[in-house]
């Protein structure tokens, strides 16, 4: 008898364990909705902890809806996250200091922050990777990684190579959400 109370009470746990686990893991997933298609997004917290909470303080805030992509070069990346539009703008949560690794690498579909020159200027403009750039490795901080819908980031309008891929007339984020919890 005493073991399979034992036995029972170790379901039970199991049971109530589970949920927990998959919300948190959900807490960490972004739809970002495009007029192409949705991407969803998996935050790396695991990678970078400060820069994760502060994508999904702006996420929550509804930071990103409307934003364009200002920047988008064909063959390397599609940025976004400039309330200004010019690649200059941010948030007006602090900067944060760089936290880069060499845990994961920019590939495809890789997320990382934008910053200017100062490693610790990253605040809410973010790129996504068309292409492998090992040049990124330990130079910028990777926040995330889109784990479906890259076709509609492939879709983006590209930009002008004279002018640096800043876009004329450029796509927007439509509306840029966490996933609901057990999605």
């Amino acid at each position: 008898m005493i073991r399979f109370l034992s036995a029972l009470a170790v379901l039970i746990g199991l049971f109530t364990v589970a949920p927990a686990q998959a919300a948190q893991a959900d807490s960490n997933t972004i739809y970002l909705d495009t007029a192409y298609g949705r991407a969803v997004i998996k935050l790396r917290p695991d990678l970078a902890p400060h820069h994760a909470e502060q994508i999904k303080t702006l996420v929550k805030r509804g930071f990103y809806n409307g934003i364009v992509f200002h920047r988008v070069i064909d063959g390397f990346m599609a940025q976004t996250g400039d309330p200004t539009g010019t690649g200059t703008g941010g948030s007006d949560l602090p900067d944060l200091k760089a936290e880069f690794t060499n845990k994961a690498k920019f590939v495809r579909g890789t997320v990382g922050m934008a910053r200017s020159s100062d490693p610790n200027s990253a605040n809410s403009q973010f790129f996504i990777m068309y292409a492998p750039q090992s040049s990124l490795d330990g130079q910028y901080t990777i926040v995330g990684e889109v784990v479906s819908g890259m076709e509609a980031i492939d879709k983006l309008k590209k930009g002008d190579e004279a002018d640096n891929g800043m876009v004329t007339n450029p796509d927007k984020i439509v509306k840029m959400q966490l996933a609901p919890p057990g999605k």
